[in-house]
């Protein structure tokens, strides 16, 4: 490719920033990022203050490049924000009342287990719950009950998700990649020839940047962007943080990561810089269909920081998951919640490929609540998938794929296994103006 074209990335997430960084490390000398905010961006899914980073997958492909990134992350440029600790995987084979199961969630967990081991990495088995607390005496609640099954790896951790993007966003400035953010970073539509070739976009304030290939990274935005067929869906997932004592920080500083395939629910160490102990849910979520858009998406109104509401459903859902994890703290309640969005393709893999219908639009997205982790390694391949350089194998792994249109989102969107919990829903009448209220609450506080 001609590296004094002007490219022009959207988002300034993981996947924006990191292909900014690599293209101009590659010598692209106009690489310019738009967002909504200079990141970290208050309501992306890149921005909090715990992702986990680990490499056990149910897919070598993915298993093989996250644990290239995981020895990235105890670099220099990337372990001020990392954290290692051991991640500990369970599953059980009944439901609860307020945790609906995956009934398929032990099948994942053997898979994943059998790729460990094909790529030569070592997992440690826990066959009962009395077996597990042995090894993790912080861990004082009935577990993954009935039916527990387990594993854990000592090779594993998590990162300030935050600190690590404003990291990557000051590597970017040095580097010479260009930031226009607020209104006029915006984007909110494109300029198209008659062949359907992007010549600019136009801003929220009306403004115009153009360019001579495009990279949208915009996350679960981007279905309410261009047209994307089905081949991707904005879900909200659950976010709980409990604030712990000081003494509580330091009493269970050396727990696990803990991650219930079946119910989707996994918990942090506390985060000693806030105090919190933060839970979530990694499942299929909620949709939030946009009627003029005919797709899910988050709101683009306003940037602002999560609004401080979930589903009561889902407060239920967390509220049990945590009981099951720390009985003493249950009673206690989160101080805040949260919903974060994914941007979840059918299948959970990537979308890295050019958009069918625009010959210089690039799309980097479909992050699938998963792709965190890979920040120090997936501008590499972003760039390669660009410069149509990728190994055929990974270019049809990340393909846009177009044969999902006009098929029902519960249908297609599976996922790879790996989600716990119940079917996807969409959020009622009432959610939606809770959440919508929270939200502009949230907006106001976030300018005082």
């Amino acid at each position: 490719m001609d590296k004094s074209e002007r490219i022009v990335i959207i988002g300034a997430g993981v996947f924006g920033l990191s292909t900014a960084l690599q293209l101009k490390e590659e010598g692209y000398a106009s690489v310019t990022v738009l967002d909504r905010s200079m990141p970290p961006v208050p309501d992306g899914s890149s921005n909090d203050i715990s992702r986990i980073i680990r490499f056990d997958y149910g897919d070598a492909v993915y298993a093989r490049i996250a644990k290239e990134a995981f020895d990235l992350w105890q670099q220099p440029e990337y372990s001020d924000a990392f954290y290692p600790t051991t991640c500990l995987w369970v599953s059980q084979d009944s439901s609860t009342p307020e945790q609906p199961i995956q009934p398929k969630a032990k099948e994942y967990s053997d898979k994943t287990k059998r790729v460990l081991t094909q790529i030569g990495q070592e997992w440690h088995a826990l066959k009962s719950v009395e077996e597990t607390k042995e090894k993790f005496p912080d861990l004082t609640g009935r577990l993954a009950t009935p039916g527990f099954d387990g594993f854990y790896n000592d090779i594993a951790g998590w990162a300030d998700a935050g600190k690590a993007i404003a990291r990557l966003a000051s590597r970017c400035v040095s580097a010479g990649v260009s930031f226009i953010t607020g209104r006029n970073g915006q984007v909110i539509d494109f300029e198209k020839d008659g062949n359907g070739a992007i010549k600019a976009v136009t801003t929220a304030d009306g403004g115009r940047v153009s360019g001579d290939k495009f990279i949208v990274a915009t996350g679960a935005w981007t279905a309410s962007l261009i047209p994307t067929w089905n081949s991707m869906l904005a879900a909200g997932q659950l976010v709980g943080y409990l604030k712990l004592t000081p003494e509580e920080c330091l009493q269970l500083k050396d727990m696990p990561i803990y991650f219930n395939f079946s119910t989707g629910f996994f918990c942090f160490p506390p985060h000693q810089g806030t105090g919190y102990l933060k839970v979530a849910v990694h499942g299929l979520g909620y949709t939030r269909n946009n009627e003029a858009a005919k797709v899910s998406s988050p709101p683009t109104d306003a940037v602002a920081s999560r609004a401080n509401y979930v589903p009561p459903d889902g407060l239920r859902r967390m509220e049990a998951g945590l009981k099951d994890l720390f009985p003493q703290l249950a009673p206690r309640g989160f101080e805040r919640t949260g919903i974060c969005w994914y941007n979840d393709t059918p299948t959970g893999d990537f979308i890295f490929d050019f958009h069918p219908d625009h010959s210089n639009l690039f799309i980097a997205t479909g992050g699938s609540g998963h792709a965190f982790k890979f920040l120090p390694v997936i501008g590499k391949y972003i760039s390669a998938a660009f410069q149509r350089s990728l190994p055929n194998d990974l270019m049809t792994k990340w393909k846009f794929q177009t044969q999902y249109r006009e098929r029902f989102q519960n249908e297609v969107f599976a996922g790879d296994g790996s989600r716990g919990g119940p079917e996807r829903r969409e959020m009622t009448i009432s959610e939606r103006n809770f959440f919508d209220g929270a939200l502009a609450l949230s907006s106001r506080q976030s300018k005082i």
